[in-house]
């Protein structure tokens, strides 16, 4: 069985007024399986899970999450920033087993 993994996507506006509060959603497909399920066989899947999640915008890092094993398949993930400034919002998704995935949005404020 394949597992769908990466494709991580932003979704927020192109453009906002300066100073205006933005909503920023993300999306990532990743198994985040535990080590504590069993296979059909009955073998432990081994743990495959996202551990940080950061963002920055112009490459000025303004959050970093650890995540765990209590996180859902497919990690759906939203918050909202203020438009201060045109520019670029990188992501980056990093897991357990060493692999990276990273995102960008452009942003115009006028």
């Amino acid at each position: 069985m394949t597992v769908a993994i990466g494709n991580p996507m932003i979704r927020m506006p192109s453009q906002a007024k300066n100073g205006e509060i933005i909503e920023v959603r993300s999306l990532i497909m990743h198994p985040m399986t535990t080590g504590l399920q069993k296979d059909k066989a009955g073998k432990i899947i081994p743990a495959h899970f996202i551990q940080t999640v950061t963002a920055e915008f112009d490459g000025k890092l303004f959050m970093t999450i650890d995540w765990s094993i209590a996180i859902s398949t497919n990690p759906y993930l939203a918050y909202k920033m203020r438009a201060q400034k045109s520019g670029t919002l990188k992501m980056t998704w990093k897991d357990n087993q060493e692999q990276s995935w990273t995102a960008t949005a452009q942003l115009t404020v006028a």
